[in-house]
């Protein structure tokens, strides 16, 4: 019997051995608040620093100063005309100020009314994560700079 509890301890703790790991992978898979801010603070200073051009270039290139994971920068105008986008460059050129989501949230035309009026701030909205490719809430970091807000956002678990 002893054997038998000994055995079922090592079966268990192989069990949870595999899925514990599992579960880090899929929170790593996923930025956080902390990161948002940060590479959108990172994504403002370069603009100051560099220009807007060559740095709108780079986000749109995925370079990887600009996205990590599921974390990427956007850029739009106090129109709604996307200037620059981490993961999308299609976007790029397109005023969005109509576009809500999936609840029917005209997430972008509040995202330009927030920039206008508060400057920094968080925004939660329902969007399609790129590593996922499914419909998750996220919540989107912004700060406006000049005539733009440069955002950068995180996918909350549902």
């Amino acid at each position: 019997m002893r054997d038998l509890c000994r055995l079922s301890s090592v079966f268990v703790a192989a069990c949870v051995a595999l899925v514990v790991p599992g579960t880090a992978q899929a929170d790593e898979a996923k930025a956080t608040p902390e990161q948002a801010v940060a590479m959108v603070k990172k994504t403002v200073q370069a603009i100051k620093s560099q220009g807007k051009d060559p740095v709108y270039a780079e986000i749109t290139a995925k370079s990887p100063q600009y996205i990590d994971r599921d974390l990427y920068v956007v850029v739009y105008d106090l129109e709604g005309v996307v200037k620059a986008h981490g993961a999308n460059d299609r976007m790029v050129g397109k005023n969005l100020i109509e576009l809500k989501d999936v609840d029917g949230k005209p997430f972008v035309k509040e995202r330009v009314d927030l920039a206008k009026s508060k400057g920094t701030f968080w925004q939660d909205y329902k969007f399609t994560n790129p590593t996922t490719k499914k419909v998750e809430p996220k919540r989107m970091y912004c700060e406006r700079l000049n005539d733009t807000a440069v955002c950068g956002g995180v996918y909350k678990p549902a």
